[in-house]
């Protein structure tokens, strides 16, 4: 008998695949984070485009970018951006999310907000430089002159974006730190 075309799980099978928590799921499932689509009033994960997308698997070619940022309109500005450009990648909102996030996968690049709903950016960035040392970190804050920020810079110079953001400062900071875009970015 020949193999589905899709396997789809359920938002529970996710959440142990994913090993992230169930409402997690949920709450990225319905923002369009996950590639599911709705049976009967009921979502289903696309494991393989799961697979693909999100966790990537090894050889693929494709950069990927991990965002942590509480900001709704921010992390769609990133998620529409990121995609044009040709990035993977995963967009959470909090700091476990985040912490979750890179114990699952390694990424190419992290965009960090300072004011996070459970931990603070300058805990994040820490655990970051412990396990990904090599990983560049990206800073974004409306608060350019706080105490967490002069927490960062005592692991050395960083990067750090002003917000409001807008896309043409995403553009010039790849570009910077030597991503090529994609040509419709």
């Amino acid at each position: 008998m020949p193999e589905p075309l899709h396997t789809l799980l359920t938002v529970k099978e996710t959440a142990e695949y994913l090993r992230i928590p169930l409402p997690t799921v949920y709450y990225l499932v319905q923002r369009g984070q996950l590639p599911a689509i709705q049976i009967g009033g009921r979502w289903r994960v696309k494991k393989e485009a799961l697979d693909r997308d999100i966790l990537r698997e090894e050889g693929d070619s494709q950069p990927s970018v991990l965002v942590v940022d509480d900001d709704e309109n921010l992390q769609e500005m990133f998620k529409l951006f990121l995609k044009k450009a040709g990035f993977a990648r995963v967009i959470v909102g909090t700091g476990r999310e985040a912490l979750s996030a890179l114990k699952k996968q390694k990424f190419d690049l992290c965009f960090l907000d300072l004011m996070l709903p459970d931990i603070t950016g300058d805990e994040i960035y820490k655990e970051i430089k412990k396990s990904h040392n090599d990983m560049p970190v990206v800073i974004i804050t409306g608060y350019p002159d706080s105490v967490m920020l002069d927490n960062i810079l005592k692991f050395g110079p960083v990067t750090v974006l002003k917000k409001p953001l807008k896309v043409e400062q995403l553009a010039q900071t790849l570009k910077f730190m030597g991503h090529k875009l994609a040509e419709a970015a």
